[in-house]
């Protein structure tokens, strides 16, 4: 027997998962996972063991890695998010979650003191990674859309004044994908007069896409951000799970320190890091470019518009934010929403228009949605 076949049970059980996820994948429309990828041309890397492990802008004495790619992307965001010249850096990360965790630590790390803000709409992982860091933190009211309240912040912010002002806003929220306005809370800020303050950007889905649209929200670098971290395996889809964070490099400074070990320096959130998903985000942005990345943009918002036109035309009250593929619609019956996996909170549910969604997908889907609006199924 060739020693790396399983014997016939593992076998078994490993095509029955693959036949598994072929099935989950086809009805696949409630979370932000970009599923029209091939990275076949990559399947030699994956008898290596790639490692970025230490910062992806120093050598290290473990060169089985992708060092070079990561640094072409992290310069390729760099450049998207309008970040100063000479100021920025970044590298690949697990995942948005990360991203927002390392935004929040060079904020920790800058103002000690500080106390964090940030909408009730924002992801959960961010509660979570305050607690990690220890922060002191406020939760503010969110807008009926799910936009931050800016009055409410305002508010906020003027109790505590006397301590320094981090604030992490969304673009693109969980459920209604609202973005928070980056130059209207830099604005706020101005105008208190908060000089010690940190922004970061939370822009997991939305940040990867909304610098193709017209008229651009306000949430880059050039709009006051501090920090921003996106997903890699939403918009731009990857078989792994991944993200991008960019930072300032005068605030990275602040937490650089050598690691003799691995001849590095140890700048990121974890030691060992995957060094095959920055090889699928460039292949991914050479293959495709900035004018490849807004067509898919520009398809996801259609398919957007389309999803609710079809929707209300079948009685159903879904609705989206400007410029937005997150569709909301009062939430199925459990058997509709397992049937398409769609997230849903507060008796809301949505779909979001990924890049490879199609009308007939969302065809099927309001078929199905409508049949039981109007009570003709169970």
């Amino acid at each position: 027997m060739h020693q790396y076949l399983l014997p016939g049970e593992a076998a078994k059980q490993l095509e029955d998962l693959l036949q598994q996820v072929r099935s989950s994948t086809h009805n696949f429309l409630g979370y932000p996972v970009s599923k029209d990828f091939d990275y076949t041309p990559l399947l030699p890397f994956l008898q290596f063991p790639m490692n970025n492990l230490g910062d992806p802008f120093v050598s290290s004495t473990y060169n089985v890695g992708s060092r070079e790619m990561e640094r072409e992307v992290v310069a390729f965001f760099a450049k998207l998010f309008r970040a100063e010249a000479h100021n920025w850096w970044g590298y690949v990360t697990n995942g948005g979650s990360e991203g927002n965790l390392y935004g929040l630590y060079l904020a920790r790390e800058l103002y000690p003191n500080g106390m964090v803000y940030y909408s009730e709409s924002t992801h959960y992982s961010v509660q979570k990674n305050l607690h990690l860091l220890n922060m002191p933190n406020i939760i503010i009211r969110s807008q009926e859309n799910g936009e931050m309240d800016y009055e409410d912040l305002q508010n906020a912010i003027r109790i505590n004044r006397h301590m320094p002002v981090i604030i992490l806003a969304n673009i693109g929220t969980t459920m209604t994908e609202a973005r928070d306005d980056v130059r209207q809370i830099k604005s706020i800020l101005k105008d208190m007069a908060v000089r010690n303050h940190y922004i970061h950007v939370d822009g997991a889905l939305s940040g990867s896409y909304s610098a193709f649209i017209e008229p651009r929200p306000a949430f880059d670098f050039a709009d006051g951000a501090d920090s921003i971290a996106i997903s890699g395996h939403k918009f731009i889809g990857s078989p792994i799970p991944c993200g991008v964070v960019i930072a300032k490099k005068s605030n990275r400074d602040r937490i650089a320190r050598s690691v003799a070990y691995i001849g590095s320096m140890d700048t990121t959130i974890t030691g060992s890091r995957n060094g095959h998903s920055p090889l699928f985000l460039w292949y991914a942005i050479q293959r495709m470019g900035e004018a490849g990345l807004k067509a898919r943009a520009e398809h996801s918002l259609r398919m957007a518009a389309y999803a609710v036109e079809q929707l209300r035309e079948n009685g159903v009250e879904a609705w989206r934010n400007e410029n937005s593929i997150t569709v909301v619609f009062p939430s199925p019956s459990i058997e509709v929403i397992q049937q398409w996996q769609l997230a849903t909170e507060n008796g809301y549910s949505h779909i979001i228009c990924m890049p490879n969604i199609t009308t007939a997908q969302i065809d099927a889907f309001v078929k199905s949605v409508t049949l039981e609006h109007t009570g003709l199924v169970c």
